[in-house]
C-alpha cells in the first residue's frame, strides 16, 4: 500500500543526515565570493562566504569560525584573499541546553595542503 506521510518524512530526514554528527574535508573558492568586491571589502566578504558555505553543507544555522581560519583568509591582508582555502567543517552537538538548534557547525583551516595545490582533493569524509 502507500506509506503514510510520516515514515517518508522520517526516512528524507534521516538521508539529510542533519542530525548525526561529522567532519568533512572541502576546498572552497574563494576567488568567486572576492570576484569584483571592492578590495576593503574583500576579507570580510569571503568570511561570510565560508559561513554560508558551511550552512548549506552542514544544514545548520550557528556556524562558527576557528581563529586560524580567519587568520588564514586575512594573511595577505584585506584586499589579497587567497583563491582557495581548504577547511576542515565538523556538525557538533551543541552542549548549551538552551540553544535554539542542537547542532553547530566548526569550520576549521586544513594546514596540511601546500599552498595552491587543491587539484584533485574533492570533499573527504574524516571518522574519528
Amino acid at each position: 500500500g502507500l506509506l503514510d506521510k510520516t515514515t517518508t518524512r522520517e526516512t528524507h530526514r534521516d538521508r539529510m543526515g542533519a542530525d548525526d554528527v561529522v567532519t568533512r574535508e572541502y576546498t572552497i573558492n574563494l576567488g568567486k565570493a572576492t570576484h569584483g568586491v571592492t578590495f576593503k571589502k574583500r576579507a570580510p566578504r569571503a568570511v561570510k562566504a565560508i559561513k554560508t558555505f558551511a550552512q548549506k553543507m552542514m544544514k545548520t544555522s550557528d556556524v562558527r569560525v576557528d581563529v586560524k581560519l580567519n587568520k588564514a583568509v586575512w594573511s595577505k591582508g584585506i584586499r589579497n584573499v587567497p583563491k582557495r582555502i581548504r577547511v576542515q567543517i565538523s556538525r557538533r552537538r551543541n552542549d548549551n541546553e538552551d540553544a535554539d538548534e542542537e547542532m553547530y557547525s566548526y569550520v576549521t583551516v586544513c594546514e596540511d595542503v601546500q599552498k595552491g595545490d587543491f587539484k584533485g582533493l574533492g570533499t573527504k569524509v574524516i571518522t574519528e
